[in-house]
C-alpha cells in the first residue's frame, strides 16, 4: 500500500483504543453518562465501531466511509466530554484542564480523520 505513514499512526490508534474497550471496560464505564441506557453494550459496541473504523482505513475502498463513520464517533463522543465537565463525579478524577483540552482535540480528530476522505 502506499499510503502516508500517518494513516497507519490515525488506524492504529482507534484499533488500540478500541481493544481497550475490551481490556478495561471499567474505565469506559466510569465515564458513560447516565441518561444513556446500556452502559455495558455501548462500551462494547463503541470499541467494535472504533476496531472496524480504524481497519476501514487501511484500505482505499473504505476509507471514506471509515473517515465519515469516525467523525461521526467523535461528534457523539462529544456527549462524554460535556458530560464529564458536568460535576466532579463524573469527571473520573481527571482535572478540569484535561477536560477543557479534550474538546479542541477532538476537534483535531474531526479534521485529521477528514483529510482521508477520497473525493
Amino acid at each position: 500500500m502506499n499510503n502516508p505513514w500517518h494513516l497507519y499512526v490515525m488506524a492504529l490508534i482507534y484499533i488500540l483504543a478500541g481493544i481497550m474497550h475490551f481490556v478495561k471496560p471499567k474505565v469506559y464505564l466510569r465515564i458513560m453518562p447516565r441518561y444513556l441506557p446500556f452502559h455495558k453494550e455501548l462500551v462494547l459496541l463503541s470499541g467494535v465501531a472504533e476496531i472496524l473504523l480504524g481497519i476501514g482505513l487501511f484500505f482505499k475502498e473504505t476509507r471514506t466511509l471509515a473517515s465519515f463513520g469516525i467523525i461521526t464517533m467523535l461528534l457523539v463522543f462529544l456527549l462524554v466530554h460535556f458530560y464529564m465537565l458536568s460535576s466532579e463525579k463524573a469527571s473520573a478524577g481527571f482535572p478540569k484542564w484535561i477536560l477543557w483540552a479534550r474538546l479542541p482535540l477532538q476537534i483535531l480528530l474531526i479534521y485529521w480523520a477528514y483529510s482521508y476522505v477520497i473525493f
